[in-house]
């Protein structure tokens, strides 16, 4: 069963730091593109960021751009994003978002797969 599951999240004061992780299981890391999404009470759930499943290609939203920095290290299947100079703004539940390439995409195996979302706060 492919699953993933973030940790890190918690409070942390206006123009300090977090790093959320998310680590993937049940099947070949590499095969799956990763993806951050957050999502804000009484708000739609928008994007983030993305890492391409060899790493090699990243992309942000623009609100995140130069502050978020997402990674992912193939040896222990976690993808990590690093957030620098959190805002009021920046505030939500956080989602990891697993998609496999489609090449790689076969029966009984999800074609994408979201986590439960770590709660990261910034108040002072």
């Amino acid at each position: 069963q492919v699953q993933v599951v973030e940790s890190g999240g918690g409070l942390v004061q206006p123009g300090g730091s977090l790093r959320l992780s998310c680590a993937h299981s049940g099947d070949v890391f590499a095969n799956y593109a990763m993806n951050w999404y957050r999502q804000a009470p009484g708000k739609e759930r928008e994007f983030v960021a993305y890492i391409s499943s060899n790493g090699g290609s990243t992309k942000y939203a623009d609100s995140v751009k130069g502050r978020f920095t997402i990674s992912r290290d193939c040896s222990r299947n976690t993808v990590h994003l690093q957030m620098n100079s959190l805002q009021p703004e920046d505030p939500a539940v956080y989602y990891c978002h697993a998609t496999v390439v489609p090449i790689f995409a076969r029966p009984g195996y999800p074609d994408a797969v979201w986590g439960q979302g770590p709660l990261v706060t910034v108040s002072s």
